[in-house]
């Protein structure tokens, strides 16, 4: 008689926050006036010869920007890589190959490690990084760069909209976006220095060069999984006030392609996403009570006034997925209803990335993930 009125009135909490957070989300635009100051654009790039060349083309045909270098490195690739950025980069000067042929160092992840090698050789007060399977539209940089001026961001962290065909990944990908619009104070987080409330996605990262250096830069983060959250913690940590924005008019990416790589992607770092095993725990049984709770008990309970109650939380954490869905470039309807499944699919995720943690068999790319704790 208690449990369920909790499970569905948080899942109505969670809604209502959702609704006056969209209100805060920023969705960066470009104003026309023309950014006057170099800008690095900067890509780490491994066994990338699928999604490369559309990445450079895109940041090719950025307007807005007078000056901007775009800087590609080839992280030990083992297909065609390289040799598509270097064709381009014969007929571009504007854009440059790097080559790193070594492992990385002891203590270091390979992204850390390639986003700090390119970091070393940029020249500009600005610097974006790009995964090499993200798309930009024509004004992404434009428009991002006035926002960290205007504002005096040390970080632009903008989310791009997050493509999805197969069922697995319209069930896990919205997630990705919802998790942080649904519960962090969206309009407490851009003044505020606690490291606590950040949000960021490594695929699009716009930084002041000199608050980037300051605080450390990927350097600082080395041994990180997810070494996005940990930079916008790391300036926060610097004094540097950050936004986490919604980029789904600015740029999208498709992250994985197939079951197998999705599979492999979430559980390379979903044990390090809660701090702890007491803290993945804690959030995971939340998530369970708050989202599975309640249409469980619409669907199986003999009593009419439980049905009514936990169907109250589901269609709340429904609304909630659908009106994020609807801001991010998602599909709000039907996919929404299939929330409580998605929710238990990230569970699963989840305790499938401890096992593979614990056992030392989460990898990416071919390399182990064995570096990086959980924070404390």
């Amino acid at each position: 008689m208690v449990v369920l009125p909790l499970a569905s009135a948080l899942s109505i909490a969670v809604t209502a926050h959702t609704a006056f957070n969209l209100t805060k989300l920023r969705a960066p635009s470009w104003s026309g006036e023309l950014i006057n100051e170099k800008v690095s654009v900067l890509i780490p790039a491994r066994d990338e010869q699928g999604h490369i060349a559309l990445t450079i083309e895109s940041v090719r045909n950025q307007i807005g920007v007078s000056d901007c270098e775009i800087i590609i490195l080839d992280d030990q690739s083992s297909d065609s890589t390289a040799t598509i950025v270097r064709h381009i980069s014969e007929h571009d000067p504007q854009v440059t190959l790097l080559t790193n042929g070594i492992n990385p160092p002891d203590g270091w992840l390979g992204k850390p490690h390639a986003c700090h090698l390119l970091s070393q050789a940029a020249t500009g007060s600005v610097l974006v990084f790009v995964d090499a399977d993200v798309i930009l539209e024509p004004t992404a940089i434009a428009a991002c760069v006035e926002l960290l001026r205007d504002k005096n961001f040390g970080l632009v962290a903008p989310y791009p909209q997050q493509l999805a065909d197969t069922s697995i990944e319209r069930l896990v990908q919205p997630l990705v976006i919802w998790s942080w619009v649904a519960t962090m104070p969206l309009g407490i987080a851009e003044t505020s220095l606690r490291p606590s409330l950040s949000a960021a996605n490594g695929q699009f990262l716009i930084f002041d060069t000199q608050a980037y250096k300051t605080s450390g830069g990927h350097s600082g983060v080395r041994g990180e999984v997810l070494e996005d959250i940990a930079l916008i913690r790391s300036l926060k940590s610097s004094g540097y006030q950050c936004a986490t924005v919604n980029g789904s008019e600015l740029a999208h990416c498709r992250m994985y392609e197939d079951t197998d790589s999705l599979v492999n992607g979430y559980t390379k770092s979903l044990w390090n996403a809660f701090g702890s095993p007491a803290g993945s725990v804690a959030v995971n049984s939340l998530l369970a009570f708050t989202y599975l709770l309640p249409p469980i008990v619409a669907a199986t309970s003999p009593k009419k006034s439980h049905r009514v109650l936990g169907a109250l939380g589901y269609f709340s954490g429904v609304a909630s997925r659908a009106m994020v869905a609807a801001h991010t470039g998602s599909r709000p309807l039907p996919d929404s209803f299939a929330h409580p499944v998605s929710i238990a699919t990230f569970i699963g995720l989840n305790a499938m990335s401890w096992s593979r943690h614990v056992r030392g068999k989460n990898s990416w790319k071919g390399r182990a993930v064995t570096t990086g704790a959980p924070h404390e």
